[in-house]
């Protein structure tokens, strides 16, 4: 079954559009052959049926009474009407009124339940041939004949089932012709749907490796659904592309100076004879390795956030989880002992579509930011306003300059206050973060006169609700 399954995947939608309008055809052409079968059949049976009772008719009308008694002169006509059925074999009786056979055949029977004679006709068999009958009746009422003379005529079914099955085989004739015109038209009209595809495929396969620019190739709506999802994949793994290029760019660029800077200060430690000289150096080459530590942990913490930006499921998050997992981390406490970090959360659900890790990471470095360049006490929190969820860190200090504020946001870009200490991809990381589960980040002095850094997103439904 497997086997099956699999080979009928691979087959081309042609043959497989083909073998549905077959499929059709044949389970329609059964069902119009019964109903072509029936149709023929009642028609035929009516037509003939109208030649029978007309026979009968004729025959009856040429009954007259003589010396007290029926006198029969069988008509011509009457036979020439049932010899439209040159197969059949006919058969009739004319009984009195008692019954008796005045001519004809004595094995023609009327029936002896009058719910068989419906309409004037009945079914029978004629010397073993099944056989249709008419009876038509005439009443006579004079002084030498008071009675009822019933004129019987039959022929066999030969004629009405040819006429039966002619009817059927007519009507499958213009069924195979529609049914095969159907197919021709079916394989016409998949070809013209998948032409579109074939010249997508076409620009796909000329394009360069790296183009991974929008394909803006002119498709049916049905056709623009497959364009848009491919679209949007492309755009995911441009963007994983470009980030991945910036994070070896950026690395490259900021490993070379302090990598330099530890390679020189090593070298003046080995031709240093001074010891209080040799001391100096071993504290600068301390403090340059603490930073590019620093600096290695804020890549490896990008390097994650980019990764889990375009690959991880989107989770309903609750960001005072996050905000409260933060803080119980006690990072900050390690950073800077001396300062005060707040815990702001209240008891509404502050719900977001996100991933938790990267929120974790990008709270981490803000809350790092705040404690090494802020002034304390910290506060720390989530909360939802106008549809809006957030999560913050705002210290007591006013921030940098509006100036320096405006630049925040690019990449390693850094104020006055973090230009020596820090690689500045604390906020590159979670402006990251912001960008890859719809959000923004946003930088901003309260009306307190505190500065605050907030990463905003869309509240999920509950949370929204």
């Amino acid at each position: 079954m497997a086997d099956f399954y699999s080979r009928l995947a691979a087959t081309s939608l042609t043959a497989r559009v083909a073998l549905g309008v077959a499929f059709l055809l044949v389970f329609g052409g059964v069902i119009v052959s019964i109903a072509a079968f029936a149709y023929g059949r009642e028609a035929a049976r009516s037509a003939y049926d109208r030649l029978l009772l007309g026979a009968a008719t004729g025959i009856a009308s040429a009954i007259t009474v003589q010396d007290g008694k029926p006198v029969i002169e069988l008509p011509m006509s009457a036979f020439e009407l049932l010899a439209l059925a040159p197969e059949d074999r006919i058969g009739y009786r004319i009984m009195g009124p008692e019954g008796e056979t005045l001519t004809g055949y004595d094995e023609i029977v009327l029936p002896s339940n009058r719910r068989d004679l419906r309409d004037g006709f009945f079914d029978g068999t004629f010397f073993g041939e099944p056989a249709r009958f008419a009876v038509v009746s005439r009443r006579f009422a004079e002084r030498t004949l008071n009675g009822t003379v019933n004129v019987v005529v039959g022929q066999t079914l030969i004629a009405r089932n040819d006429m039966a099955y002619d009817i059927t085989r007519k009507a499958l004739y213009v069924l195979a012709a529609s049914g095969l015109a159907m197919l021709l038209l079916a394989a016409v009209v998949v070809r013209s749907v998948l032409k579109p595809l074939e010249t997508i495929a076409g620009g796909l396969a000329a394009r360069d490796p790296h183009d991974l620019t929008p394909v803006d190739t002119a498709v049916p709506r049905e056709t623009a659904v497959m364009i848009n999802a491919l679209n949007g994949f492309m755009a995911r793994l441009d963007r994983q592309m470009n980030s991945m290029r910036h994070l070896i760019s950026d690395t490259a660029h900021q490993l070379r100076t302090p990598v330099a800077a530890l390679r020189a200060q090593a070298d003046l430690f080995s031709d240093e004879q001074d010891l209080s000289r040799k001391e100096k150096i071993v504290e600068r080459i301390q403090t340059r390795t603490a930073s590019l530590g620093r600096l290695l942990d804020q890549m490896l913490s990008q390097a994650l956030v980019i990764h889990r930006g375009d690959s991880v499921r989107r989770e309903k998050v609750d960001l005072r989880d996050i905000a409260l997992d933060v803080f119980e981390a006690g990072d900050h406490a390690v950073l800077n002992p001396e300062f005060d970090v707040l815990l702001e959360i209240g008891e509404t659900p502050v719900l977001v579509l996100a991933d938790e890790p990267s929120l974790k990471e990008a709270l981490k470095n803000l809350l790092g930011n705040a404690v090494r360049y802020g002034q304390s006490p910290v506060r720390i929190g989530a909360s939802l306003t106008g549809g809006r969820a957030g999560i913050w860190v705002e210290d007591s200090g006013k921030g940098p300059g509006d100036e320096v504020l405006a630049d925040l946001g690019a990449r390693f870009n850094k104020g006055t206050l973090s230009r020596q200490a820090s690689s500045g991809l604390g906020l590159a990381i979670a402006h990251s973060v912001a960008l890859a589960f719809g959000g923004e980040l946003v930088l901003e002095r309260t009306a307190s006169g505190r500065f605050r850094a907030a990463l905003l997103f869309a509240a999920a439904e509950e949370a929204a609700a």
